[in-house]
């Protein structure tokens, strides 16, 4: 059965930083490229960072130098590493690969920025 799992949202301050964990289970995890998606309130899912096969990543801008991925095809675990944290990161973060592939998606981890 194919699943995602995405774990450890919460609430933080500004500044603040959180650790995501994407667990998935029925994919061949080691040959895919995966990613995490986000989508804030009132808006479309949008793709913020992609994880090669190989460990490589690829962060879009908006959020480069703040946020970083990493993997563990032993464990077919993925992870979003988010360091300074803003208000305008608050959204519900989604595991998936890139393009996403796979369904269902996760029930995704809700992240919430706020002083």
């Amino acid at each position: 059965q194919v699943q995602l799992v995405e774990s450890g949202g919460g609430s933080v301050q500004p500044g603040g930083s959180l650790k995501l964990t994407c667990v998935s289970s029925g994919v061949a995890f080691r040959f895919l490229t995966m990613a995490w998606y986000r989508q804030a309130p009132g808006k479309e899912r949008e793709l913020v960072a992609s994880i090669f096969t190989d460990g490589r990543e690829s962060i879009r801008d908006s959020w480069k130098g703040r946020f970083t991925t990493s993997r563990d095809n032993d464990k077919d675990t993925m992870f979003l590493h988010m360091n300074s944290l803003k208000p305008e990161d608050t959204a519900v973060y989604y595991c998936n690969t890139n393009p996403p592939t796979i369904r269902p998606w996760g029930q995704g981890t809700q992240v919430t920025v706020s002083s």
